[in-house]
């Protein structure tokens, strides 16, 4: 039996015979793809103009995917954070540059304390080039915060602003939508996405399509307001560069819309606020950046904001008012247009911008959001500018002193301006007492009113009198010692200049000069008991040191005859030690022969101690005691120049003075290198000639080695540059030039004129002449003039002319040395001028640092870092928010407690019996906490001098640098500047008597049992 094949319509075929349908199966399958592509058809139709009006799905995707991408703050610093890299209000707000911030503050002491943390959401997201969502800031700028957290600085940028909806006019607010965004506020749609409006966005496609085949086709535009202000505050520039940033505008927009919830009514809302608050309007000259309507409208038309709510908002009154309304309706108008093209309309293009606002104007009535009568109120009108030169748009100011040192500082800190810090999202600690600093800074103030000024016993014999009141200026800082540093509590003066006295000027301030003289002193004291005190009777006799080091020749004879041979016994003796205060001697110093004087002609007779010489602030004893410094200095190195030169019959001489000038001549051209370090072309003259005697002679001699090709006329500016009426006449010049020409003199003669280091000069002509050379490379090509630096003291055969240029020198050197001394307890400046008058002041000094002086030596030796801010933080309530403050607190000893605690009794002792008496128990708190003062006064007449004579006064100056109990330290200081100084006489009576008068003042504040002080953090 044969098997039948199975029928096709059967229920099983073979699996290779898969038959074709016929015909009639073809056509049912062409007609259910027909069907199929019409449903999906009809249901786009149907659906998408739906989603297009409701916008239901988007909100609901689109709110699923924002709600997750947040971010949280915690403490310490932060590895999962992105930081944006460009858009204009990133950069204004400072979030660009936190890390940079961080990094420069953290090099500086502080530490993050607390960052925020992007979830891994937030950052896949901003990795995709996505705009960070979050509320952000339509104001924002640095607030500075004293120790109470009390605001004393306050910048919001923009300045003005609508605070609500509600206050914005409806006819402003009904206007930017006619214009921009009609349907924004649509009540109706209550899931509606701001991001896109999808006819504009229409036309804006078509339009583009349409330019691609005809450039003059016209593209309007389809943003919508939310994806204009991601544009402006977050594209790079402020604009649209291509179509994926448009892409980024409107993803951003439309995600940062929905991370609150599906309803985004209230957002569209905000929208039109921030839009309104923050649009961008160009820059004004002496203003800066525009942004906002409000601000605009003040800026680029003189309208106050309140003016311009009153005559655009509905009510009663304002008929009389309709040239007015219709003006302030123009500008509105005139700013909406203004920002598609800020830059042209509000600067070159007002014509057009005018004829703009007209169209606009009609477009308004026509769809009766104005009426007729305002229309054509406006269209009268022509927009009137502000004057800027006449009238500048500048921003109400009320800088405080304190404040506006903590912005220097910290704009120094992050390379920035004043400006731009203003508005850098941010908060500032500072350690200031805002409340006692207005309180000084009142009573300062008032001192030159002349009754108050006699009420508080300025008035008098070597203080003031009633016709000098007016040029007199105080400056007063106080400081407080705590386990955290030295924190600022006040700094203020009555200057009307952003120049800070206290640190930022450099005065000669006289006899305070002799409290550092003083503790170099002792610190070599020390240095010698602590070399010589181990050593045996007979080893102690049979130490060897030279004649003229007598400071080293007493230090042996009193431990070798002291019963108390301890360290204290030792500075106490010291102290003990007398100088003659005699004025009849000249002393060679800096280069030439110069006498001194005493203050008091009663003192000339006296040979009074150290400590009595202190107490009195007697000149004569502290110029003998730098002598005996310097003297010191010279001699305490073994192998020094100085011992060298006393064998002159030694036969290896020669070969040793060799070795010893390179040696030596190395050891100071680093210190050179040191100082002219980083330092441009016009910085590195001016730390040369800035501790010049500033004569003719020395400034040639300086000007024709570092240009050596320079003409005769170029010689006689720069002699009219840095002497002024005083230069020498065009015959004078001439016969300079050639007198010191470049082949004239060797660098040691031409370095003994001038007056500096013979090396310090070659070290600056080389680097004006190779600005990337190395220090290697200096000394390499500095070996001849090392060896001739110190190879010329031998050739000279007039003994006495020898001697004074090998004393010169000499003198030089030891002065860097003592600079060091200075430098270690705060000496602000990068050199001393070598001469003895430094005793006296002459090197200058700032009243800040020696207020740290002070704090170093109530702290028992040990330098604290001052501090004035104590934390910073960035951009709070974003997703960058970074938090910093002070890192543990390191002290560095610098002086021996011995040292510290004999400077704090000769400081005690200058109130109790010495030139500050009038203060003497007079510092008592409420609480009765004492706070007895010492400290040490000074008084500065810096005046040009030529040939002995006084030419000109430049400034005077009386400083008392001071310490109320152990806790509190600071200075005081009156100054005059300029011509007018010579009239004065006031000595540095003037800062104690303020002081004195300003106790009662400061009392209630410094009572620690008061609670009226700064809160103090526990120690780390």
């Amino acid at each position: 039996m044969t098997e039948k094949p199975l029928r096709e319509n059967g229920h099983k075929a073979s699996s290779d015979h898969i038959p074709e349908p016929g015909r009639r199966g073809r056509f049912r399958l062409w007609w259910l793809g027909v069907a199929a592509v019409l449903v999906l058809g009809t249901t786009a139709a149907v659906l998408l103009p739906f989603e297009a009006r409701t916008s239901r799905l988007q909100a609901w995707v689109l709110g699923r995917y924002a709600a997750p991408l947040g971010f949280e703050v915690a403490s310490g610093p932060s590895d999962h954070i992105r930081f944006p890299k460009q858009g204009p209000f990133d950069e204004r707000l400072g979030y660009t540059r936190i890390p940079a911030f961080v990094a420069s503050l953290q090099a500086r002491g502080f530490e993050v304390t607390a960052q925020a943390r992007h979830n891994q959401a937030l950052l896949a997201y901003q990795d995709r080039g996505l705009y960070a969502p979050y509320a952000e800031k339509a104001q924002a700028g640095l607030t500075v915060l004293d120790c109470h957290r009390t605001p004393i600085h306050s910048f919001s940028y923009p300045y003005r602003q609508f605070d609500r909806l509600g206050s914005v006019p409806p006819v402003v607010a009904q206007a930017l939508l006619f214009i921009e965004n009609r349907d924004l506020l649509d009540p109706d749609r209550p899931q509606m996405n701001p991001a896109v409006d999808w006819v504009r966005f229409t036309r804006a496609v078509l339009g583009q399509l349409g330019s691609r085949i005809d450039a003059e086709f016209d593209t309007p535009g389809g943003s919508t307001l939310a994806t204009q202000i991601e544009k402006f505050r977050h594209s790079p520039g402020g604009i649209t560069h291509n179509e994926r940033e448009k892409l980024h505008q409107m993803v951003s927009a439309a995600v940062r819309a929905y991370q609150q919830g599906q309803d985004t009514l209230p957002v569209r809302r905000q929208i039109l606020l921030d839009y309104l608050n923050t649009v961008p309007l160009s820059a004004a000259p002496r203003h800066g950046e525009v942004h906002g309507l409000a601000d605009g409208l003040w800026v680029w038309f003189g309208t106050e904001l309140d003016r311009a709510r009153f005559l655009l908002t509905p009510g009663p009154g304002l008929n009389e008012n309709q040239t007015e309304r219709g003006q302030v309706l123009r500008q509105v108008v005139a700013l909406m247009v203004a920002h598609r093209r800020p830059s042209w309309y509000l600067a070159q293009g007002r014509k057009d911008l005018d004829e703009t606002t007209d169209a606009y104007l009609r477009l308004l009535a026509a769809e009766g959001l104005i009426d007729t009568g305002w229309r054509d109120a406006a269209l009268r009108q022509r927009l009137v500018f502000r004057d800027m030169v006449r009238h500048p748009p500048l921003m109400p100011t009320s800088h405080g002193k304190g404040s506006t040192a903590a912005r220097s500082r910290l704009a120094g800190w992050l390379d920035t301006s004043l400006y731009s810090l203003d508005r850098i999202d941010a908060t500032l600690d500072t350690t200031l007492h805002g409340e006692l600093q207005d309180t000084v800074s009142a009573y300062l103030g008032r001192l030159t009113d002349p009754a108050f000024a006699r009420s508080q016993g300025l008035m008098g014999e070597r203080l003031l009198q009633p016709a000098s009141l007016g040029a007199v200026r105080y400056s007063f800082t106080l400081l407080e010692r705590t386990p955290q540093g030295n924190l600022v509590r006040v700094q203020t003066d009555t200057t009307t200049q952003p120049l800070d006295i206290n640190e930022g000027s450099k005065l000669e301030l006289g006899s305070t000069a002799k409290l550092r003289v003083l503790a170099t002193y002792l610190e070599l004291v020390a240095g010698l008991h602590a070399r010589l005190a181990p050593l045996e009777p007979k080893a102690l006799r049979a130490t060897a040191f030279d004649r003229q080091d007598t400071l080293t020749r007493w230090a042996v004879q009193h431990l070798a005859s002291a019963k108390d041979r301890s360290l204290d016994a030792m500075l106490l003796a010291a102290l003990e030690r007398r100088f003659s205060a005699d004025p009849g001697e000249r002393f060679f110093t800096g280069g030439g022969v110069h006498s001194f004087n005493n203050f008091n002609d009663d003192d000339d007779a006296r040979r009074p101690t150290v400590r009595e010489a202190m107490q009195a602030s007697i000149n004569l004893p502290f110029v003998r005691v730098l002598r005996e410094v310097v003297r010191h200095t010279m001699y305490q190195v073994p192998g020094s120049t100085a011992r060298l030169l006393e064998d002159d019959s030694d036969p290896r001489r020669e070969a040793y003075l060799a070795r010893f000038a390179d040696r030596e001549g190395q050891a100071f051209l680093r210190r050179f290198w040191r100082k002219t370090d980083r330092r441009s072309t016009d910085e590195l003259r001016s730390v040369l000639l800035e501790g010049l005697r500033p004569t003719p002679e020395r400034l040639t001699a300086v000007f024709r080695y570092l240009e050596p090709s320079a003409t005769p006329e170029a010689l006689g500016q720069f002699l009219r540059e840095r002497i002024g009426e005083k230069a020498p006449d065009a015959t004078r010049v001439q016969s300079l030039y050639s007198r010191y020409a470049p082949d004239a003199l060797d660098l040691p003669d031409r370095g003994y004129v001038a007056g500096v280091h013979p090396l310090e000069l070659w070290l600056v002509a080389f680097r004006l002449q190779h600005p990337t050379a190395t220090l290697g490379e200096a000394i390499s090509a500095s070996q001849s003039e090392r060896q001739a630096v110190y190879g010329w003291l031998f050739r000279t055969r007039v003994k006495s002319a020898q001697d004074d240029r090998i004393y010169t020198l000499l003198e030089v050197e030891a002065f860097l040395d003592i600079h060091q001394h200075w430098a270690r307890l705060g000496y602000p400046f990068a050199h001393l001028v070598p001469s003895l008058a430094t005793a006296l002041g002459s090197s200058g000094d700032r009243p800040a640092a020696l207020a740290e002086l002070m704090g170093i030596i109530l702290n028992d030796g040990v330098r604290l870092p001052t501090r004035h801010l104590t934390g910073v933080h960035f951009a709070s309530g974003t997703p960058w928010s970074t938090a910093l403050g002070n890192a543990p607190v390191k002290g560095e000893r610098v002086m021996t407690p011995e040292v510290a605690r004999a400077l704090q009794q000769a400081l005690s002792e200058v109130v109790e019996r010495g030139t500050a008496r009038r203060l003497a128990g007079s510092f008592r708190t409420p609480g009765g906490e004492d706070l007895s003062p010492g400290g040490k006064t000074g008084t500065g007449d810096n005046r040009v001098v030529v040939r002995g004579r006084a030419t000109l006064a430049l400034n005077r100056t009386a400083t008392f640098v001071f310490h109320l109990g152990p806790r509190y330290f600071g200075s005081v200081t009156a100054y005059v500047v300029g011509p007018d100084a010579a009239r004065y006489r006031f000595t540095s009576g003037l800062p104690v008597q303020v002081l004195g008068s300003l106790g009662p003042t400061l009392m209630p504040y410094l009572d620690a049992a008061s609670g009226n002080g700064c809160p103090i953090a526990p120690s780390s």
